[in-house]
Formats: structure tokens, sequence, C-alpha cells
């Protein structure tokens, strides 16, 4: 299918006052990716006008790894894959935080 998978782990330096900064509590993370597809920058600087939050970021600066969206509860989208590092009774960062904002809009 071409050389186009991005396989492997690559760091993303996270954007401060985020969700992603929250969840973290780190400056720079590394991820696993298995993908070809890319957030399209083209569109970067209109979706963030709209209300898109880039909240992580290749530490080039030229790939958007983690976008949100503040109007939510709790939204995050990521190109990573979170569930390569998680495990039962160690869940990863961001399925932790998801769990406890749905409990949170659930009332408990």
């Amino acid at each position: 299918m071409g050389g186009t998978l991005r396989l492997g782990t690559y760091p993303c330096k996270i954007i401060p006052d985020t969700h992603a900064a929250t969840t973290y509590r780190k400056e720079e993370i590394s991820e696993r990716h298995r993908h070809r597809f890319e957030f399209n920058t083209k569109f970067r600087q209109e979706l963030e006008e709209k209300g898109l939050v880039v909240s992580g970021v290749s530490p080039d600066n030229n790939l958007v790894e983690i976008v949100e969206v503040n109007d939510q509860p709790w939204f995050l989208g990521c190109q990573f894959h979170p569930e390569f590092k998680s495990q039962p009774m160690n869940p990863h960062p961001l399925f932790r935080e998801f769990i406890k904002a749905a409990l949170k809009q659930a009332g408990e």
C-alpha cells in the first residue's frame, strides 16, 4: 500500500492549559502510532478559529497529534493509539480521564 504508514513511537509536545496537559501532567509524551492518516494542517487555522483546540503537536510543530473541543464536557481526539499502552490495572491516562468525566456527567 505504499510507504505512508506512520508506525512506532513518536514524541508529542503538550500545549499548556488544555485537557491533554491536565491529563498527562507533562510537557512532552511519547505515544505509539499505526496509521496512514494525518491532520491536514492546511485547515488548522480555520478550525482553530471555529473552536478546535490543538493540544498536542510534534516537536517540530508540523504534525497535529491531539485536538480538543472546549464547549463539551470532555472531548479529545488523538492520532496515536492509547490502547497500546493501557492495561486493566493501569489504564492509559486518556481512558482514565474520559471515564472520570463520564461519571461526573452522569452525576456519580
